[in-house]
């Protein structure tokens, strides 16, 4: 049963009708809401793509309705102004940047560039699959590499397969859908040793929600000018998932071959968005905070039903439902709640995204009435 059908049968009336318990109540301030922008508590709660459940914010919406007046414009020269901020954070000249229409274009216009016609693309079980399925489309052929029994790239196997046929190696990290990440020392010497041999691609979507602030991004690579290149976007700690606007980070040579093949770029109204979103540190910070309440009362919720779990280095949970997943998303979207899709192999695990707090008060409910 889908969203629409599940609304048709008048589930939102049985899941409104909890709207009376204090506990799926706001506890946010009106001007709370103004500056951060809660989505509204709808029905069934869709906590199966890993969205921000926030933004976007007051400062970000203001500059979206300034570029309505030069909605007219191709926005090529209006760049400028976050291109000069991304440049300043990620310490690098702007001929290493490539602004792309989410970060998902940039994965797939690099496996293009680099691996159709045959060429080989090494990459987890599973992993976020947007490179590798639009590259086979292109004749890549994808390596896959399961995961190791802590649920994390099994790095070493990876650069065992590397061979004369592998234009890329696909690394998310931390990974979707399973959370995980890999230790300092394993992530910058795997990257610095395979990229010698081959194109490293290091996509960093979560990398805002890791809560060790030492931890490095391989943009540290780049600046040495190894074969690595960096995905990030907006669409997660930023809550601009619908404006589509996203980045790469890459050597001049790297980068001027996948601009080459940039398709949907993207619009004035997400640059001047971003811009904005980089600047309101409030809400960033904000973001981070509701994600790890967040992620505090679903932890809580598993334990008490002494579910197995991966402590989450992102917005999103990987947990075993000790049952095949289609028969677990269908008894809680039975219960007003839109959790992942399969990730075989792992077909007793789920994926949840975290929401806003009464979002995953109410997720925390359903769990313990479907596993309790």
């Amino acid at each position: 049963m889908d969203r629409r059908e599940w609304m048709k049968r008048g589930g939102a009336f049985g899941a409104l009708s909890l709207l009376g318990s204090q506990s799926l109540i706001s506890t946010l301030t009106a001007a709370e809401k103004e500056r951060f922008n809660p989505r509204a508590l709808d029905f069934p709660v869709q906590l199966n793509f890993n969205e921000n459940p926030f933004g976007p914010s007051k400062k970000v919406r203001d500059a979206m309705i300034e570029g309505f007046d030069i909605g007219c414009r191709y926005p090529d020269p209006y760049a400028k102004e976050l291109m000069d901020m991304i440049v300043e954070k990620e310490g690098v000249p702007e001929d290493h940047i490539v602004i792309t229409g989410g970060s998902t274009e940039g994965l797939k216009v690099t496996g293009l560039t680099f691996a159709h016609g045959g060429g080989e693309i090494i990459a987890a079980r599973p992993t976020f699959l947007a490179m590798m399925t639009y590259a086979k489309q292109w004749g890549a052929t994808v390596n896959w590499v399961d995961l190791d029994d802590q649920l994390t790239h099994n790095v070493d196997e990876m650069e065992k397969r590397i061979s004369s046929k592998t234009k890329l190696i696909f690394l998310c990290n931390p990974n979707n859908p399973t959370s995980t990440l890999l230790s300092k020392e394993k992530l910058t010497d795997f990257c610095s040793s395979a990229s010698k041999k081959t194109i490293v691609f290091s996509d960093e979507a979560y990398y805002d929600f890791i809560e060790d602030k030492d931890y490095p991004s391989m943009v540290s690579l780049v600046k040495k000018g190894e074969n690595v290149i960096v995905s990030r976007t907006f669409s997660k700690v930023y809550g601009l998932a619908g404006l589509r606007i996203g980045y790469l980070i890459a050597k001049p040579e790297l980068a001027n071959k996948i601009r080459e093949n940039v398709v949907a770029y993207t619009n004035i109204i997400a640059l001047k968005a971003a811009a904005a979103a980089m600047k309101d540190k409030e809400f960033y910070e904000f973001s981070l905070d509701k994600v790890k309440e967040g992620k505090q009362i679903m932890y809580g919720a598993m334990d008490t039903l002494g579910l197995e779990y991966v402590k989450s280095s992102t917005n999103f949970i990987f947990f075993k439902t000790g049952r095949p997943i289609e028969t677990f998303n269908k008894q809680m979207l039975d219960e007003g709640v839109l959790v992942g899709r399969a990730f075989p192999p792992y077909t007793d695990w789920c994926r949840i995204s975290t929401g806003t707090i009464e979002e995953v008060l109410f997720f925390a409910q359903k769990l313990k009435r479907v596993l309790g």
